[in-house]
């Protein structure tokens, strides 16, 4: 049954939590914008393109902005209580700070298991939706965009320049350049016209006044060309723009990636590739011994010697003219059976680089969920400490420990990639450092320590000084 006590609590802690996360998601989002911005403007993308788009980012990054968050309202959850004095309170009345944290632990749990469903299940879909929808967006040509005074020559073999724009359409001084295949180039010149696209939005469409026309024509190698001038009062010109219009592809394109599989899925990956790396001695025997058997190469005198003929017995054999010749082909084949076994050794060490990432992405989705139950642990005893509560302090103590976090994952990570770790204790290291420092920071909040306490440093630093003065 929950009691007073703890709906005061979870309600404490449910307002900056929901506020923190919604301000962490919107700053990875617009991080991850600020770095391909280059690729987003000018290419006429719809609103529609672009929500699509951010709610794929945004499920994407679901995961990284819960820890943040879960450590942002902790801190400032408790710091608020213990400098309104209801923390005090609460242990007064004889109920201990573990205790008050009770509802909050089960709480976070809760979240950590929304984290790991994401991680799994909503994570992989929406990575794969945000990679394919990225890749359309970066290769999409940009909009079409005709300035006054300025040669336009994004439409592959047409080149067009007008001197003056007006309302309605209204141009001036309009030069269109069109190459056609081999030698064939046209050349439109006219003083006004009207400018405007198909119905269809596929055409662009100038309809031209008072102007000439040229062509020259003739074919490669040939010395004579032929030169055509038309004049025209009105002519019409289209121009096709499908090339300007935003293709979407197939999700098919991004399956094959590991961030878009689920936990199910990566382990199936690699047990594969374990399967594979346990057949190393018959790749070996397949790809470097098979082809430099020689035993097909012996004659009938092998057996005169009982199997193995004696080195010297053998070279006793070999004569001086055919020595040279054998040297060389033997070195040919030491060469060829050492390029065989490096090029072996090459596909081995790239097939374990790509299990290790496999592996890498396998732990990430636990590793990162239970971060929110972990930095919870630093956050609910730290704010409990201070007892400061607002945005300021927390905010500070937070980044803190959160860039903490992420330096020890990613150089954990880094070591797990390279091979230098083992995949578990380059993704689980920020969790073995962060955990025994949240239990000592429980284990003080419990105790009441005064751990940030400055008028305690003060007392202590006037004590050290007195002791050395007398």
């Amino acid at each position: 049954m929950i009691k007073k006590l703890d709906k005061l609590v979870i309600k404490t802690f449910l307002g900056p939590f929901a506020a923190t996360f919604f301000i962490t998601l919107v700053v990875l989002v617009l991080q991850f914008f600020w770095l391909w911005i280059d690729d987003f403007v000018g290419k006429g993308l719809s609103v529609g393109v672009i929500l699509e788009f951010i709610m794929y980012q945004g499920a994407a990054l679901v995961p990284l902005a819960l820890p943040l968050a879960v450590l942002l309202s902790s801190l400032m959850t408790f710091g608020n209580l213990g400098e309104t004095y209801e923390l005090v309170a609460v242990k007064s009345s004889g109920i201990s700070l573990l205790r008050f944290m009770r509802p909050l632990i089960f709480l976070v749990t809760a979240i950590c298991g929304i984290a790991f469903y994401f991680a799994n299940a909503v994570i992989p879909v929406a990575v794969l939706k945000s990679r394919t929808l990225l890749s359309d967006i970066v290769w999409a040509k940009p909009a079409f965009d005709l300035k006054e005074g300025v040669f336009y020559d994004k439409i592959q073999g047409v080149a067009m320049k007008v001197g003056r724009k007006e309302r309605d359409s209204l141009i001036y001084d309009i030069i269109i350049y069109e190459q056609g295949g081999n030698t064939q180039d046209r050349f439109i010149v006219a003083s006004d016209g009207i400018m405007r696209s198909s119905p269809d939005k596929k055409y662009l469409e100038f309809h031209l006044r008072n102007g000439w026309r040229y062509e020259e024509r003739g074919s490669m190698g040939a010395p004579a060309t032929e030169f055509i001038r038309l004049g025209f009062k009105q002519y019409t010109k289209s121009i096709d723009l499908s090339a300007f219009e935003f293709k979407r592809t197939e999700d098919s394109t991004n399956k094959g990636n590991f961030r878009v599989m689920s936990m199910g899925q990566l382990q199936k990956a690699i047990d594969t590739m374990k399967l594979k790396d346990q057949q190393i001695g018959k790749r070996v025997r397949a790809e470097v011994l098979a082809p430099a058997n020689i035993s097909q190469y012996l004659d009938s005198n092998w057996s005169k010697y009982g199997g193995a003929p004696d080195s010297t017995a053998f070279r006793s054999r070999i004569t001086d003219a055919d020595r040279p010749m054998i040297e060389q082909r033997l070195v040919n084949r030491l060469t060829s059976l050492r390029s065989s076994m490096d090029a072996l050794i090459k596909n081995v060490e790239e097939d374990r680089k790509e299990q290790r990432r496999y592996a890498i992405e396998w732990h990430r989705k636990l590793s990162l969920s239970l971060a929110c139950l972990v930095l919870f642990m630093i956050g609910a005893p730290l704010g409990a400490i201070i007892r400061k509560g607002g945005l300021g302090n927390s905010l500070i103590a937070s980044i803190a420990f959160f860039m903490l976090f992420y330096f020890i994952a990613n150089t954990g990570e880094k070591f797990a990639k390279e091979g230098e770790w083992s995949v578990f204790a380059g993704m689980w290291l920020a969790t073995f450092v962060l955990t025994p420092i949240g239990l000592f920071l429980t284990y003080k909040a419990v105790r009441d320590s005064t751990l940030f306490n400055r008028e305690y440093y003060h007392r202590l630093f006037r004590r050290l000084r007195k002791k050395k003065g007398s």
